[in-house]
């Protein structure tokens, strides 16, 4: 059954259909016939064999004239699924054939291995004929941390957040993502904001719900309400708000009344419970070395070490 993730990505194309040929250009370096308009148009691939073939979107190139002159065929691919290397040959000839244009099959697949698998060439039989999907995944989306790249370009750092999101620069990449959504209404920016949250694994996840709670405590939270209002409700089922929020209630108050030592206390919190989640143990003196840092800067730096340690020693570092 289709998740929310992929009928968000769905929707993302469905709704915004020069996005697809935008990318194929932009990202593939390939030139399409001269278009004028892009239109989402049925999806149902109906044969004269008992069978029907639905692909997740189809779109149509027309040019200045009206005039059909190429077609995409989208599918968003979150698992490995033998059967679609069958189906997706089906998808490019019947489209081919019905509208009687160059057609192109285009994958999203944020997943590393899915999109791999994705990419290879699907040998239609003894070398005779062969298709070669063009996939949106790690290895063709870029890493957007620049804000203004992902104003002007917000879906592809959706997709970015997506692909890369659990990657070194992953909080960045999330984080530049969740802070572009603004230009969207309430339901479509919360569908992307799940789309990238759920896309996260742990402890990055841990880790943007810690930096987020750091940002709230001092005042430089820069989410658009919905995104709190989301990450309240129970994106987590209330983990944070119950574990993490409810353990830094009196310091951050503190902090709201301009105590340093309640802003620095709720960071050595969160960075001992993001060693935890992490699985890395403290030494007596570690411990005594976190509780004694009166640095803001070092505690932060600590904080995002964390993401892709293995010891103390590179959380120090």
């Amino acid at each position: 059954m289709p998740t929310l993730e992929h009928n968000g990505l769905v929707d993302m194309f469905r709704e915004n259909p020069a996005l697809a040929p935008h990318l194929v250009e932009l990202l593939f370096r390939m030139d399409l016939p001269p278009y004028a308009t892009v239109t989402a148009v049925e999806t149902a691939l109906d044969q004269l064999v008992p069978v029907e073939f639905r692909a997740d979107l189809v779109l149509e190139l027309r040019n200045e004239h009206g005039a059909l002159v190429f077609a995409i065929v989208l599918e968003v691919q979150r698992d490995k699924d033998a059967r679609k290397k069958y189906a997706w040959p089906v998808y490019a000839v019947v489209v081919r054939a019905q509208k009687e244009c160059p057609t192109l099959v285009l994958v999203v697949a944020p997943d590393a291995d899915v999109a791999a698998w994705a990419a290879e060439t699907i040998d239609l039989g003894l070398g005779r004929g062969r298709i070669d999907p063009l996939v949106l995944g790690p290895a063709s989306v870029p890493e957007v941390t620049d804000p203004a790249l992902a104003e002007q370009e917000t879906e592809l750092s959706i997709l970015s957040a997506a692909a890369h999101g659990n990657g070194p620069n992953g909080l960045d990449v999330a984080l530049t993502a969740l802070g572009a959504l603004g230009r969207f209404d309430r339901e479509h920016a919360a569908v992307y904001f799940q789309i990238v949250y759920n896309a996260l694994r742990e402890p990055m996840r841990r880790a943007l719900e810690a930096l987020i709670m750091q940002r709230q405590s001092e005042g430089k939270a820069t989410f658009p309400p919905f995104a709190q209002q989301i990450f309240d409700r129970g994106m987590h089922e209330g983990e944070l708000k119950g574990k993490l929020e409810g353990k830094l209630e009196g310091k951050l108050e503190g902090k709201l009344e301009g105590k340093l030592e309640g802003k620095l206390e709720g960071k050595r919190d969160a960075l001992l419970r993001l060693l935890a989640r992490a699985g890395i143990s403290l030494a007596e003196d570690e411990r005594a070395r976190i509780e004694a840092c009166m640095d803001s800067d070092t505690l932060d730096r600590w904080v995002e070490n964390v993401l892709g340690a293995k010891t103390t020693s590179d959380v120090f570092s």
